[in-house]
């Protein structure tokens, strides 16, 4: 219901006309004022070569999802960089505004994030919240790739493409116990410990935080589901440590295969190019059964659309 009803805002303010206001200076004006300010707020790329010279002596599959994804990010880096200046020139007057610079001013001009930007990773989230996000992820990436030493917690949702990077740690958990990657499968462990006392890498897998959970509760002590609070869509994961193990057993029946989408449109946008489905991760289902948070369509989200 609340996403039809912004569907539904969002056509209402497409439909207005596109006139200037008296108090609220011009469209133009508007558009140039927010162009500037994320041009200076946009962060610099990252130093691909000297990251690749810092990591060459080290062939852990992670050190190549961060290359990878460091590619990925200096790419859409560059053409915001360029999109931004054209635009500024374009309103100006000292460039033509081509079809594409057209696209990203109603974009910039309705708060929307323009399409050309949303090729590198999928987002539903507005643009000022998109920019943020943005930042945030170089920042989480650029300390990766600075000191060389692969985080004590991993922030999947980081990643443009988190598939490659599960793939990579269980590639790692098979290399280091000489077994078949296809023999190995995930185990769910959700700590009840806060990150602040997480001290040291797991000996298998990782650490993931930044997940939510949506269309249900967690109860931190029992470390199981229960239903969502009032008025409460959504509520933040603790950290989840992603064990990758052999032979996996035959679920419990007290456990719930939990789906988890990159972003809260779970068919996905656009076909294949924008998919959302990443993993299903086995939660305790508490005093319900798991047919009970299948109703409720419950379910992990690695980002938000606000």
């Amino acid at each position: 219901m609340i996403r039809e009803t912004r569907t539904l805002l969002g056509t209402l303010v497409a439909m207005q006309p596109a006139v200037s206001s008296k108090d609220g200076g011009s469209r133009e004006d508007k558009v140039l004022e927010m162009a500037r300010d994320m041009l200076s707020r946009l962060p610099k790329t990252m130093d691909y070569v000297a990251t690749q010279k810092l990591l060459v002596d080290d062939p852990h599959p992670l050190n190549v999802v961060l290359l990878q994804e460091i590619q990925r990010y200096n790419r859409l880096l560059v053409d915001m960089q360029q999109s931004l200046h054209d635009l500024d020139r374009g309103i100006q007057g000292l460039v033509v505004m081509s079809t594409e610079l057209e696209e990203i001013f109603e974009c910039v001009f309705k708060g929307e994030v323009p399409p050309a930007w949303k090729t590198t990773y999928p987002s539903q989230k507005p643009l000022a919240s998109w920019m943020r996000d943005l930042v945030e992820r170089i920042e989480f990436l650029s300390q990766w790739a600075i000191t060389g030493r692969q985080p004590l917690i991993f922030w999947m949702s980081a990643f443009s493409f988190p598939t490659g990077f599960l793939t990579a740690v269980l590639q790692q958990a098979a290399r280091t116990n000489g077994v078949s990657i296809d023999t190995l499968s995930w185990e769910f462990v959700v700590m009840t410990l806060d990150d602040v006392n997480i001290v040291e890498q797991p000996t298998d897998g990782v650490y993931i935080r930044g997940l939510f959970l949506e269309g249900a509760g967690w109860d931190k002590k029992r470390a199981c589901l229960e239903e969502a609070a009032s008025m409460e869509l959504v509520c933040s994961m603790p950290t989840i440590h992603f064990k990758p193990v052999e032979a996996k057993k035959i679920a419990k029946k007290s456990t719930y295969a939990c789906p988890c989408y990159y972003y809260p449109n779970r068919t996905g946008e656009g076909g294949a190019s924008a998919w959302s489905f990443v993993i299903a991760v086995d939660l305790k289902t508490g005093d319900e059964a798991p047919e009970h948070w299948i109703k409720r369509g419950a379910a992990i989200l690695m980002s938000l659309d606000n």
